[in-house]
């Protein structure tokens, strides 16, 4: 894989992770601790606002997830190993990198 395309891909991944994080910003709200105040809220809508909570965690821990692959993934740009397959060595396909830059395998070793 040629400089070029890696600088691109770093761009794309750097502009996900500026997503990821303004997705954060966002998010933050709805993971605040759910008040338990029986006069204002009744028992359903505090049971919806702790599914609401628990739904926002667990957005955010899988955003927690992606961002940790992709700074992986620029870490391998760094290092020079990106674009290549963890287990076999093997060049992953630029399309499979495209749906998912944090990818460390080529699609015959993920397939098993």
């Amino acid at each position: 894989m040629d400089d070029a395309v890696q600088t691109e891909f770093r761009a794309r991944i750097m502009a996900r992770l500026a997503e990821i994080d303004d997705e954060d910003a966002r998010g933050r709200e709805g993971q605040a601790t759910v008040a338990l105040d029986q006069q204002a809220v009744g028992r359903l809508s505090r049971q919806d606002a702790l599914q609401s909570q628990a739904m926002a965690r667990a957005t955010h821990a899988r955003r927690d997830i992606e961002r940790r692959r992709l700074r992986a993934a620029l870490a391998r740009i760094d290092e020079g190993d990106f674009g290549y397959c963890e287990d076999c060595g093997e060049g992953i396909a630029e399309a499979r990198l495209a749906l998912d830059p944090a990818s460390t395998r080529c699609i015959s070793c993920a397939r098993g």
